[in-house]
């Protein structure tokens, strides 16, 4: 099985590239594709985590794929993993609330669709959910912490981020790039 993530902003922003690093130690990089990456610098920065593809997913061959659209009616269950050859994200900028845009971008691929319930995820969220759904746990089984708070200590003060996306709980633990952790906490203008 192979994770496809189809970059559909104009650059790699440092925070989705921590994202994308993520999603290649979750799955190993011989399972990861990126697709949709036009600019040069954004390619030598992908190109040891997975494989890179200047074209769109739109534009390329790839058969038997599943899209992982928060607006489908239905959720991906560990059946339907083994009907899949690969499994389609979308890396596109969350909006929240969110606007479909999922749905909108991939709507003349000719793919099936499933969701991960109707909540908004991180794309390394997403990746996760999908691996622990094709190794057999059912999406109902899965612990799920909404709008997790990480606290920021700035000189005296305590700060608090709240991030508006679902992630996942493994053994009572939020799961979440350390490196992200470390990012957010580094920006001065949060």
């Amino acid at each position: 099985m192979k994770y496809i993530i189809e970059h559909t902003e104009n650059k790699i922003y440092d925070w989705c590239c921590i994202e994308y690093k993520h999603i290649s130690k979750l799955v190993g990089r011989n399972n990861l594709i990126f697709t949709n990456i036009n600019n040069k610098n954004d390619f030598v920065k992908l190109k040891n985590i997975g494989e890179v593809k200047k074209e769109s997913i739109l534009k390329l061959n790839f058969k038997n794929i599943c899209l992982l659209d928060p607006s489908c009616e239905k959720e991906l269950n560990p059946e339907d993993c083994e009907k899949f050859d690969y499994f389609l994200f979308g890396g596109i900028l969350g909006d929240y609330p969110p606007r479909e845009r999922t749905a909108n971008y991939f709507k003349n691929l000719k793919a099936k669709r499933r969701n991960l319930t109707k909540e908004q995820m991180p794309t390394d969220v997403a990746v996760l959910a999908v691996k622990l759904i094709s190794e057999g746990n059912k999406i109902e089984n899965l612990k799920f912490k909404d709008k997790p708070v990480i606290n920021i200590k700035k000189g005296r003060f305590n700060e608090e981020i709240i991030l508006p996306y679902r992630y996942i709980m493994l053994y009572d633990k939020l799961i979440i790039s350390k490196e992200l952790i470390k990012y957010l906490k580094s920006k001065k203008d949060l």
